[in-house]
């Protein structure tokens, strides 16, 4: 029809729905299973029951996660990635990077997915989030040695080993998460975050030199 479409326009054109349909199907699959999770929690959760709430079949299911608890797990993933900071600009100084990953903690200690597994499947919610190294915890240990690494030519943070810094913050802080009912009459909101504001801070914070106190 008189008009030429260049071999690469052409390639971006077709692939790109494609991607975007890929990306849309997963993420619909991902709110089902989100909706099914907080209603019914997970042993009560099927295949059919997502594919059901999300208008798709079982088959285009399976297409993305091999069974059930493979998709929780990309679940779990997704949702606490989403409260981690990706941001590349580092903090001012320790108060401002203890803030930010206190903050990131409550976060985590809110979402609803959490909340609903601690209370209706404890053993999974262990399993899930604290018993085995998944992609999240991978994950926000890659982005936390990166914060740290800046931290530390900042000055702000002891010296050691970035990775080894990292994965003692994840352990405090999954912690004090995962805890945080055990201890509530004494620990709640506001006091809480104070606690462990504390704690990270003492255990990031460079040495004094002999002879300062």
């Amino acid at each position: 029809y008189g008009c030429h479409m260049s071999n690469d326009a052409m390639t971006t054109t077709l692939e790109r729905p494609v991607e975007n349909r890929v990306a849309d199907t997963e993420r619909a699959l991902l709110d089902a299973a989100l909706a099914e999770v907080t209603e019914h929690g997970i042993r009560r959760t099927t295949v059919a029951d997502i594919a059901r709430r999300s208008g798709l079949s079982r088959q285009t299911l399976y297409r993305y996660w091999p069974d059930a608890q493979a998709l929780f797990a990309a679940l779990v993933t997704r949702e606490l990635m989403a409260v981690i900071p990706t941001t590349d600009v580092p903090e001012r100084d320790l108060d401002a990077f203890v803030e930010a990953l206190v903050d990131t903690a409550d976060g985590v200690r809110g979402l609803p997915i959490l909340d609903r597994l601690r209370d209706t499947d404890p053993e999974l919610f262990a399993r899930y989030v604290f018993e085995r190294l998944g992609a999240s915890q991978r994950g926000i240990l890659v982005i936390l040695t990166a914060r740290i690494v800046a931290a530390q030519r900042l000055g702000y943070v002891r010296a050691g080993e970035p990775a080894q810094l990292a994965a003692m913050v994840l352990l405090v802080t999954q912690s004090a998460v995962q805890s945080a009912p055990l201890v509530s009459e004494w620990l709640e909101g506001r006091a809480w975050r104070d606690e462990l504001g504390h704690c990270l801070r003492g255990y990031l914070a460079p040495s004094e030199p002999a002879g300062t106190r």
